[in-house]
């Protein structure tokens, strides 16, 4: 009995010790906080995917706070999370357009994928890749071992029936997760407004490509959409064609004259046609000399009019108009 007590005294003593010493250690090793910083974690979705390119959202709100970073770089937070750290740091909110990913490769399911032989492996794509390329005949292709799924914290990316992995647009933040994670690098981040892309990764000439690409849709490099666009916005890159989204004015000629279909246009169909209100024009002849394909006609002070059958719905006219007399119908 006598030791049971002394033993619960002791541990009784030691823990007094110890909770002194740790208490002593905080108020002396005590480190301020910026009071910022903790406003922007919490403001912050608590992620911590890196989307920022910060490992985590403390660091990102340290380096706002304390380093002067742009306040824009949260991608799942979106225009709310801005709003909020510009009103923290009494910063004037200016948003960059959101970006989605986008997979450019139409291989990898069940039934429109080449194979090279049946993989039994480790089911991860940085597995598969590592045996005789993958086994997906395209060496340039989706090897559906999923793990841009299992990266994904949002949900964003899920299979369908035919077991093809697809970007849900509204879950998809723009975190770029599992454009790090797919080790073939098919998958990129796109701003949101732009709908026409080519969905090969592709580097195989002509009937080469076709015939490894079990869904037969590969760029063969014939270069047919470089001539048809009228901005210059691709270019051929080591045989496959290349689209600069910045140049990119969404037309879709691009995609109506590819041959395989490897480039697809989500706005196909849907496009309006831009249209001018004629007690407002001017004639000031701007919206004609900036219109790409020359869907726009008439003479200088006079009313223009636009040739419907021609117009592409790119909207540079509508941006460009200093009288603001354009539409799109």
């Amino acid at each position: 009995m006598t030791i049971i007590i002394f033993s619960i005294i002791t541990l009784g003593v030691l823990g007094l010790m110890y909770g002194l010493g740790l208490a002593f250690a905080s108020k002396k090793f005590h480190v301020d906080v910026d009071p910022k910083i903790e406003k922007i974690i919490e403001a912050l979705p608590s992620a911590n995917c890196g989307a920022c390119g910060f490992p985590g959202c403390a660091a990102y709100a340290e380096a706002v706070a304390l380093n002067d970073e742009e306040i824009n770089k949260c991608a799942p937070g979106g225009d709310d999370v801005i709003k909020n750290i510009a009103d923290i740091m009494g910063k004037k909110a200016s948003s960059a357009e959101r970006k989605v990913a986008v997979i450019h490769c139409q291989s990898g399911g069940n039934t429109n994928t080449s194979l090279r032989y049946n993989y039994e492996g480790i089911e991860t794509c940085k597995a598969a890749v590592l045996i005789s390329s993958g086994p997906n005949l395209c060496n340039f292709g989706c090897v559906f071992q999923n793990d841009c799924i299992a990266a994904c914290q949002f949900d964003a990316i899920h299979l369908d029936e035919n077991g093809m992995r697809i970007i849900d647009n509204e879950k998809c933040t723009g975190c770029g997760a599992c454009v790090k994670a797919c080790p073939r690098n098919l998958i990129e981040l796109v701003p949101i407004s732009k709908e026409v892309h080519i969905l090969c990764m592709s580097h195989d000439k002509g009937v080469e490509a076709k015939k490894r690409c079990g869904n037969k849709t590969a760029c063969i490099s014939c270069g047919i959409c470089v001539r048809k666009c009228p901005v210059n916005a691709i270019e051929m890159q080591d045989n496959l064609a290349v689209i600069d989204y910045e140049k990119c004015i969404v037309c879709g000629l691009c995609a109506k004259a590819c041959p395989t279909k490897a480039i697809t246009d989500a706005l196909a169909g849907k496009r309006k046609k831009a249209f001018i209100i004629e007690e407002n024009c001017i004639g000031c002849t701007i919206c004609a000399k900036k219109c790409p394909i020359d869907a726009i006609s008439g003479e200088l002070k006079k009313i223009h009019t636009v040739n419907a059958e021609k117009c592409i719905g790119c909207e540079i006219c509508v941006n460009v108009c200093p009288k603001k007399t354009i539409e799109m119908r």
